[in-house]
């Protein structure tokens, strides 16, 4: 039996409690400042109120403040914190994790450097402590909501990391009969590629509002546009990890990915208030001005897109979805979908 701290009490992080309670390891699940009336519940009566359903009796619910407690002693330290939560992990958890621990994160992003360059969060948090802690910094990619986790429904993740015989112990403490793990040392192109669907899932269901638009909100779906987006969007991505130094086998955790997220939550619901035209602010006000990490994410990428072209290193022409969604948030520009500039010619 191992000791599992997971750190960030929200739906995907404690949601991994249900692998790590089904092989029978011990699992303290650790609020942060926000999580605090999540705990509570889970203390009184083990329903999480966000994820809306029962976790199991086995866990230990810690608040905030024990975060030294939880973390002494453990095997692994799963991070479960946002992308929003990558500097309060670095500052107020980075500091306690005892040497040798392998971290693990359920965190999606990247961080932008000066020069346009991304960088991946476990290589962020590495920057962080000294070579000698022998903190190995792992994440997980691919598709897995965490309701259907908690569900124990079939899911096949990727988790990656620079150390091979790292990443096969974190498989053998969290594999199960539903949750499979692939493993990988491509850090980069695992999570540039599901960093990198949240952009796409939103400018696919442009395609949702769009039609609503124009046959109004009941109407029965087309297929063919969002496909069309699909497309586009896996390229644009391809392109992308290939730019940031991924391998190319790695763009399938982000295409799995952007396929789940297109289905449902408040990216959907972004991309179909624009879709209908609605502004960005407007869509944003229908949100209760809740930032997305959609929103962050596409911002982020077209910022650093723009500085690499301008210093030669891409051509943005490459990329006309990934800009034309930029320029809708930031500029407030109306959708106006570049179909034209998707085609291409092959001649063999």
């Amino acid at each position: 039996m191992s000791v599992a701290a997971i750190i960030g009490a929200g739906m995907m992080g404690s949601a991994m409690c249900m692998p790590l309670c089904d092989n029978g390891h011990e699992v303290r699940l650790v609020g942060t400042h926000l999580d605090r009336e999540i705990i509570e519940s889970v203390v009184r009566e083990r329903y999480h109120p966000t994820l809306k359903r029962k976790l199991p009796a086995a866990i230990v619910p810690m608040q905030v403040e024990e975060v030294a407690a939880a973390v002494a002693g453990a095997d692994l330290i799963i991070c479960g914190v946002s992308s929003f939560g990558v500097e309060w992990f670095a500052r107020h958890v980075l500091p306690v994790i005892p040497d040798q621990t392998p971290v693990l994160a359920v965190t999606k992003g990247l961080v932008e450097g000066k020069n346009g360059d991304l960088i991946p969060f476990p290589h962020r948090w590495a920057k962080g402590v000294r070579a000698e802690q022998g903190i190995s910094f792992n994440a997980i990619g691919g598709p897995c909501t965490s309701y259907e986790l908690a569900d124990r429904r079939h899911s096949h993740v990727y988790f990656c990391g620079e150390d091979q015989a790292v990443l096969e112990k974190l498989k053998a403490i969290l594999a199960t009969d539903y949750y499979h793990i692939s493993l990988s040392t491509d850090v980069v192109g695992i999570e540039s590629a599901v960093a990198l669907k949240n952009a796409y899932a939103l400018a696919v269901t442009l395609a949702v509002g769009l039609q609503q638009l124009d046959e109004g909100q009941e109407c029965q779906l087309a297929y063919n546009p969002q496909a069309a987006l699909f497309g586009q969007s896996v390229r644009e991505m391809s392109e992308l990890v290939r730019i940031l130094g991924g391998k190319p086998d790695s763009v399938l955790a982000g295409i799995a990915d952007l396929y789940v997220t297109i289905f449902g939550g408040r990216t959907r619901k972004l991309g179909t208030f624009l879709g209908r035209g609605l502004s960005f602010a407007e869509a944003m006000e229908e949100l209760s001005g809740v930032t997305l990490e959609s929103v962050v994410i596409t911002t982020r990428i077209a910022r650093a897109v723009r500085k690499q072209a301008a210093q030669g290193l891409l051509n943005i022409d490459a990329f006309p979805l990934l800009i034309h969604i930029d320029e809708v948030i930031t500029q407030g520009a109306a959708v106006n979908i570049p179909w034209q500039q998707f085609e291409s010619t092959v001649y063999l």
